[in-house]
């Protein structure tokens, strides 16, 4: 786990020169990897690299050169992640092609698989990856990123030429050798106050943008990196019939998890785990016990009452038999510490659960360098509880078009907040219509009330559209996770994954988000993801000997923030300062934003997500466009050697 930079310049000339300059946009993304810092340059390219030692501890250093015995210097890799089955890829390709290695590390790995089976070779690397691999001979640089999109890779091209990093600063940093003048991207801003994050390839600088999840490109110098999609994702459920199929079924998810948490906790350095009140934390947490009995878990909480899975969480370290962590945090510290995480970030992320994981990553930091956590649990098995809307306004599919659209202009007519409202709005469009997956923060009825800037016609179907088309005949809850995995998945929930835990210099794995697992939980049907009276029940069952009992059934909180009480009370002034500060007046109107935080206070409407998305936003144009804010960015002071 690290953070990687790469220069493809027009020319040799520029490259020469560009060196220092790369050298420099490395500082910034440090925290990413303090162990080791180093530049390369070879023709046309020049790549910077922070290293985070995880794996062959000593060696692998990076960037990292490989060759056949004819031309040993022929390639060099940069690349920030982790493949779990390298030592299965070695020994196949030291038996198949006489491969040698240097090193005992998985860099290599991805090096020798792609001379020997080229492009092909990235659906054979099981793990989360993000790497640029030039080659000499052939002067170009192929690089990918992991199917679900775990590790990040951002890029910007200009006269200059074309950069890639893990972090964006560092492009910002490079704009000026690259000629580019970054702008806010306005439409990217419009998406953002509707999904609660900014929708890959986007960011919200017009002149950076982002390698997609599941892809791999080839770029020479001069020119623009040609993208091709290799990962398309398929759910196709199996009938299960009878209980001989069924439990044929759970063994396979059992086996699958089993096999990738041993495959994760693969590593030269103390692996830890996270641990909340749910099914897919505490199964991760007991897997890995059997390979670590000295396993220790992290988890985190608030004093305030029906925001804290701290009591549960550690009556399954008890029952697991682990060493456990609690971290609390308060509204004080969550003020005082948000600038610096939305810095971490490179683009705003309105998830207030991005704060206790900062938190918690920074505990966790102090005795493990790895842990584990449940991520891509419920996009793979059905565990959020909309998947289940399907089944609640099943009646309304059965009514003819127009009379849903009849239904649909009656709602608008019922004052907010009051019940039955949103389901019979939502209830009248079409699942293409109504599902963009977990976070719906801004209707556009909302929108037009806040943002200056409104583009009629922006909306999320421009993010959804693609995904919908290629599942066209699956069942809808089949779709909804489809659409999840390249929206929801990759565009919130791994990039506060990453950042924050990246941040404080912690290596995250996330055993759920495996292709052995993936292929287990496509062929799930639907009656075994969603029942009238749960989520994943396949994976609830395959789990039932590995989880403690009180946490089988249990819904999962995750990591729950007061945000609505907090900005009724302590954060109050908070965000009014923020507000008043901010200079996005010909971005927003702020008298209407004002008027929402007034609304939320006096309790007339909950807009605490809204209100959330908006101050994250004002804070990011603060630091990153007005430059009036700037946050102390501590140097890594953690035991980097563990």
């Amino acid at each position: 786990m690290c953070g990687l930079l790469g220069l493809v310049c027009a020319s040799e000339n520029d490259a020469a020169s560009a060196r220092s300059a790369v050298g420099g946009a490395l500082h910034c993304q440090r925290h990413r990897g303090p162990d080791e810092t180093d530049t390369w340059a070879e023709g046309e390219v020049v790549y910077g690299f922070n290293r985070l030692a995880i794996i062959d501890v000593e060696h692998s250093h990076q960037p990292l050169t490989w060759g056949p015995p004819e031309n040993p210097h022929r390639y060099t890799i940069n690349f920030n992640g982790e493949i779990y089955n390298y030592l299965e890829l070695r020994e196949e390709l030291a038996e198949q092609f006489g491969a040698k290695f240097a090193t005992e590390g998985d860099t290599e790995a991805i090096v020798a698989a792609y001379h020997h089976w080229g492009a092909s070779a990235v659906s054979r690397l099981r793990g989360m990856f993000a790497f640029l691999i030039w080659d000499s001979e052939r002067k170009t640089v192929f690089g990918a990123r992991d199917p679900f999109g775990i590790k990040p890779l951002y890029y910007s091209s200009g006269p200059g030429g074309i950069a890639f990093a893990s972090e964006k600063k560092s492009l910002l940093d490079l704009s000026e050798t690259l000629g580019v003048e970054e702008e806010l991207d306005r439409t990217a801003l419009q998406h953002y106050l509707v999904l609660q994050y900014v929708p890959e390839p986007e960011s919200l600088h017009t002149g950076i943008r982002r390698i997609e999840s599941g892809t791999s490109f080839t770029v020479s110098p001069g020119g623009e990196p040609d993208i091709e999609r290799y990962f398309y994702p398929e759910f196709r459920p199996k009938p299960v019939n009878g209980p001989a199929q069924a439990n044929a079924l759970y063994k396979d998810i059992a086996d699958a998890m089993r096999d990738s948490v041993a495959k994760h906790m693969r590593a030269d350095v103390t692996v830890g785990s996270f641990l909340s009140g749910g099914i897919d934390s505490t199964a991760i947490a007991a897997l890995a016990k059997e390979h670590n009995p000295n396993l220790i878990t992290f988890t985190t909480g608030f004093e305030r009452e029906g925001y804290s899975e701290v009591d549960v969480a550690a009556e399954s370290a008890a029952a697991i038999g682990v060493k456990h962590i609690v971290r609390t945090v308060t509204a004080d510290e969550m003020m005082d510490t948000l600038p610096l995480i939305v810095w971490y970030l490179d683009d705003p992320v309105a998830d207030p659960a991005l704060i206790p994981l900062w938190f918690i990553a920074r505990e966790a930091r102090k005795h493990v360098k790895v842990v584990l956590s449940g991520e891509g649990s419920d996009e793979l098995f059905g565990g959020y509880t909309i998947y289940r809307e399907p089944l609640s306004l099943a009646p309304f599919e059965k009514v003819p078009g127009g009379v849903r659209k009849l239904l649909g202009k009656v709602s608008t007519k019922i004052p907010e907040g009051t019940r039955g409202k949103d389901l019979l709005r939502r209830g009248a469009l079409t699942l293409e219509e109504r599902y963009y997956g977990n976070a719906r923060i801004f209707r556009d009825d909302q929108l037009r009330r806040v943002l200056r800037t409104f583009t009629e016609g922006v909306g999320h179907q421009d993010v959804t559209a693609p995904w919908y088309r290629l599942s066209e005949g699956w069942d809808p809850v089949a779709r909804m996770q489809h659409v999840d995995l390249f929206t929801w998945l990759r565009g919130d929930i791994l990039v506060k994954a990453d950042k924050v835990t990246m941040a404080n210099s912690l290596e995250l794995r996330v055993p759920f988000l495996d292709s052995e697992v993936f292929r287990a939980a496509t062929t799930i049907p639907l009656e075994e993801k969603i029942t009238k009276e749960t989520t994943k029940y396949a994976l609830r069952r395959a789990l039932a000997e590995i989880v403690p009992s009180h946490v089988l059934n249990r819904r999962k909180l995750g990591f729950p923030v007061p945000v609505r009480a907090w900005l009724r009370d302590e954060m109050y002034e908070w965000a009014r300062g923020i507000i008043a500060d901010s200079q996005t007046g010909h971005l927003l109107d702020k008298t209407a934003v004002q008027a929402l935080l007034d609304e939320h206070r006096q309790g007339t409407l909950d807009h605490s997500r809204r209100l959330w998305a908006l101050l994250v936003f004002m804070l990011w144009h603060g630091i990153f466009i007005e430059n009036r804010i700037k946050p102390e960015i501590p140097e890594p002071q953690y035991p980097v050697k563990l």
